[in-house]
């Protein structure tokens, strides 16, 4: 688990997200976006101190349907959920600890 560096080649299902019995960290973006390439530094800072987290890079963009069904319209978003509830979410972090409170939502291990 941890932080993952590369986006996934396939979106999960948000039926397979939400039976997830372990918290996790969606982050929504695309490898091109400036604004998610400058985040990646604050994500990994914050990932640092979680690293039992799951942590699942999407590809969003038009027509992509895991993005449409949690809102997305900014990038890079991070959904924080566990059991298919979604405790917190940051968009378009500027610093560490917008990203740390976020992970203060999820349950500890």
């Amino acid at each position: 688990m941890g932080m993952s560096t590369e986006y996934a080649a396939v979106e999960p299902a948000r039926a397979d997200i939400d039976a997830l019995p372990e918290p996790i960290v969606i982050e929504f973006g695309t490898p091109w976006c400036g604004f998610c390439r400058a985040a990646q530094p604050l994500i990994e800072a914050a990932f640092q101190d979680h690293p039992g987290v799951r942590h699942l890079k999407v590809e969003d963009g038009r027509g992509r349907p895991l993005g449409r069904s949690f809102g997305v319209k900014l990038w890079p978003t991070l959904v924080f959920m566990h059991r298919g509830q979604e405790l917190a979410r940051v968009v378009r972090p500027s610093d560490v600890q917008a990203i740390s409170r976020a992970f203060a939502q999820l349950p500890t291990a």
